[in-house]
């Protein structure tokens, strides 16, 4: 299977050095990127280089395609790649909030919408109680300041973030508002809200930790199964916004296309 990866970002360049190792039954077909410079240097820089490609050529090239952008860019990726049969692989999940008509178009193409469980961990235990009755889903996340500059949140309000010395809530709403308020630093309550009762049904706090080097998410789910507490600390990329397990959970979502045994839901 041919991958094609549109953004190299932290995630993008993790994607692409894993699929370069190698990774059973896919290779890299080619990436995209705003900065094409930068972008052909280091795919030159690959043991197996790739080209780049403008999105339609990435697209047409690529059996599968990884978004690895900005919310802003999948409005522009999901209806192509899905429009010609691609799978896509979509890490700016907050982007798929209310967009019933790209499943409606995945499904008229026979291809695929994957969500990978980026920051956070236990969505297969979301899932399997979803099945039963959910009654509460919860999210507490706790981001260095730094790790929540340049949200639409922050200016709105115009909070200033290197004033905050201790642990401060600074926003309190459902998935819904928080993916508004912001796009690129919650995507993983997007992911959970997916897997469990929705967007407006979960719930989510937002905390600048200055204390914490660390990007820590809680979640607590309840129901019929019982209770569900999962707590997560990530250690930040080079990039504040984005946690290690974001690209980890990536590339272990397409090292799971090709395997024979899968574990988990």
């Amino acid at each position: 299977m041919k991958v094609g990866v549109a953004g190299l970002g932290v995630i993008g360049r993790a994607v692409c050095r894993a699929l370069d190792e190698g990774i059973a039954g896919l290779t890299l077909a080619a990436a995209t990127a705003r900065d094409r410079d930068k972008a052909e240097r280091f795919l030159k820089g690959l043991t197996r280089p790739a080209p780049f490609l403008p999105l339609d050529a990435l697209v047409a090239a690529a059996d599968l395609v990884v978004e690895a952008s900005t919310r802003a860019h999948l409005e522009e990726i999901a209806p192509k790649a899905l429009g010609a049969g691609r799978d896509l692989v979509v890490l700016s999940c907050g982007g798929l909030l209310g967009r019933q008509d790209w499943v409606d178009l995945a499904a008229a193409n026979r291809c695929r919408i994957l969500v990978p469980s980026a920051a956070i961990a236990g969505l297969d235990g979301v899932k399997g109680a979803r099945v039963g009755a959910i009654t509460s889903v919860t999210m507490e996340t706790r981001k260095p300041p730094r790790g929540l500059a340049g949200a639409p949140w922050i200016a709105q309000q115009r909070i200033d973030l290197d004033a905050i010395t201790q642990e401060t809530l600074i926003f309190e709403g459902s998935a819904t508002e928080a993916c508004r308020a912001f796009p690129a630093n919650v995507n993983v309550v997007a992911a959970l809200s997916l897997a469990g009762v929705g967007p407006e049904q979960t719930r989510i706090k937002v905390f600048a930790a200055p204390e914490q080097p660390m990007n820590r998410h809680r979640i607590t789910v309840e129901g019929e199964f019982g209770r569900l507490a999962i707590e997560v600390e990530n250690v930040p990329s080079e990039n504040p916004r984005t946690g290690k397990l974001s690209y980890l959970s990536t590339i272990a979502l397409l090292r799971d296309l090709g395997a024979t045994l899968r574990v988990g839901t």
